[in-house]
């Protein structure tokens, strides 16, 4: 069944991340794939293209069947292959209603973090305000604040119950990217703990952004967050 899927994907990217942790989690394994590198703007060419006309990344494909936004790959692979792999969305109705939750709140999660890490990317150097950088960052801030509290008042190690689900699936990547860009680990020590408790998960290890493995050291940008 994973021959017939074809995935595009950047390495260090959440949403292509999350596409191939459900992949990993549901035995599928095998699949088409092409790593494409975004500082050459290959996610512009014409192959992305064809199947992404936004010409974003991931790009994915099972079949005819496309979807290339990751929260909707996710979700589909969990229903299509319900039985095959791990089992990632629980049948309790709280647990469920609150992985759901947590993983529309990771949009969030993401686009606040987007707008401190790419700021200077995004804006051209005459629109940018120190104000702004200031108020985004407060933003980030608040977020890490929130989710630092939702996991206080977990039992275990995951989002949304008592085993892993798509709500860590989706999640997951966004806390190691924060991690990754300098997020301290003495001033969030519960996403500190979320983090070194699923990094070694084997869907996560095996998925693992190859340009970190390159270079494990990253970056400082975010340690006073």
């Amino acid at each position: 069944m994973a021959k017939d899927m074809t995935l595009l994907w950047g390495s260090g990217s959440p949403p292509c991340w999350r596409v191939m942790i459900t992949l990993e989690e549901k035995n599928l394994q095998g699949y088409n794939q092409k790593l494409l590198a975004f500082e050459k703007m290959e996610h512009k060419s014409q192959e992305v293209m064809a199947m992404n006309p936004r010409g974003q990344l991931p790009a994915f494909k099972h079949g005819s069947y496309v979807l290339n936004e990751s929260y909707a790959a996710c979700m589909y692979l969990e229903s299509q292959f319900k039985s095959q792999g791990n089992k990632l969305m629980p049948d309790c109705p709280a647990e469920q209603a609150l992985m759901y939750q947590r993983m529309f709140e990771g949009v969030t999660f993401t686009q606040k973090m987007a707008d401190v890490i790419y700021y200077d990317w995004k804006v051209p150097e005459g629109e940018r305000h120190d104000s702004a950088v200031k108020r985004n960052r407060e933003a980030l801030s608040a977020e890490l604040k929130l989710w630092e509290g939702y996991l206080q008042k977990v039992s275990g190690s995951f989002l949304a119950g008592k085993a892993f689900s798509l709500a860590d699936v989706i999640v997951f990547p966004s806390v190691a990217y924060v991690f990754r860009f300098g997020l301290s680990e003495e001033r969030y020590p519960k996403l500190a703990a979320y983090y070194n408790s699923l990094k070694d998960r084997p869907s996560i290890k095996a998925s693992w952004p190859p340009t970190w493995l390159e270079n494990p050291q990253g970056q400082d940008m975010l340690k006073d967050i």
